[in-house]
Order: structure tokens, then C-alpha cells, then sequence
């Protein structure tokens, strides 16, 4: 199932609080876009919706940043593959581990390589401003779920 739905600034939180809150575990999320369109905010959204209180860093030089109970109440990883550089280094990652309990919420997929998830829900924030459109590629896990109508 493809949506598409344009939005702005003010109506970001909601977009990822709805979605947020539909997370389930082995959930993963794709988030892309061109820098600064978006990503962080929305995957900020939909760690608030889980429960965590103040705003969630930016994972860009940690690359990976976990978040356990009970500071959110789903086990949920937010990732940013913006530096790396080689699908390869994705091992020392360890990625899958975080899905046996929880969500990842990843932005910079496209560093995947071929290496992504088939069922993952993809998002991809264009434009800029208060003219951005959010295209997602709803996949048949996520439909019977799937908060934004």
C-alpha cells in the first residue's frame, strides 16, 4: 500500500506520534529524506509517543542510539547510517539483535545496500518547510495497523 500526504512543521509531531504509536516489536522504519527534511523529527515523535520524556539527541556520531524501559515502554533503536560509508560495516552494528523485543527507527537506509528488511516500513520526506510531502510504503504487516488514513 503506497500514502502520501503533505504536512508541515506543526502537523510533524502528529505524524510521528500516530505512527509511533503503532510500533510494534520487529518493527522496523525507514526513514529518508534529503538532510534536514525531516527525519530526526519525525523519528523524535515517535519516541515521545512511547514514552520518552525530552527530546531525543540526534544519533548522527553515535550512530546507534537504544532506548530500553523504562524510559520508553518498547525496547526501540533510533539509528542514523549518514556516516556510514560501506554496506559491510553495518555487522558490528548488531541491528537484528534490537528486534527480538523491539523497534528500529532508521534513517539513512539507502547506506543498507541490499542488505535492508523486506517488510519494513518505509518513509520518505520530501520538500522543505511547510511544504513537505511524506510518501510511505505501507508493507501488508503494517496495513491492518497503519494510523494515518
Amino acid at each position: 500500500m503506497q500514502f502520501r500526504r503533505p504536512y508541515n512543521l506543526d502537523q510533524a509531531d502528529a505524524i510521528g506520534a500516530a505512527i509511533g504509536g503503532a510500533l510494534a516489536p520487529g518493527d522496523v522504519v525507514l526513514l529518508s529524506g534529503d538532510l534536514g527534511a525531516g527525519k530526526t523529527t519525525l523519528a523524535r515523535a515517535m519516541l515521545k509517543a512511547r514514552g520518552l520524556a525530552g527530546e531525543a539527541p540526534s544519533p548522527t556520531f553515535a550512530i546507534v542510539q537504544p532506548y530500553a524501559p523504562p524510559e520508553v515502554d518498547l525496547p526501540i533503536a533510533h539509528v542514523d547510517l549518514y556516516r556510514i560509508e560501506e554496506p559491510g560495516e553495518l555487522i558490528e552494528l548488531g541491528l537484528d539483535d534490537y528486534l527480538y523485543d523491539g523497534a528500529l527507527l532508521i534513517e539513512w537506509p539507502e547506506r543498507l545496500g541490499s542488505d535492508g528488511w523486506q517488510d519494513a516500513l518505509a518513509l520518505a520526506i520530501s520538500g522543505a518547510g511547510d511544504a513537505r510531502v511524506l510518501t510511505a510504503t505501507v508493507p501488508p504487516a503494517w496495513e491492518a495497523r497503519w494510523p494515518l488514513r
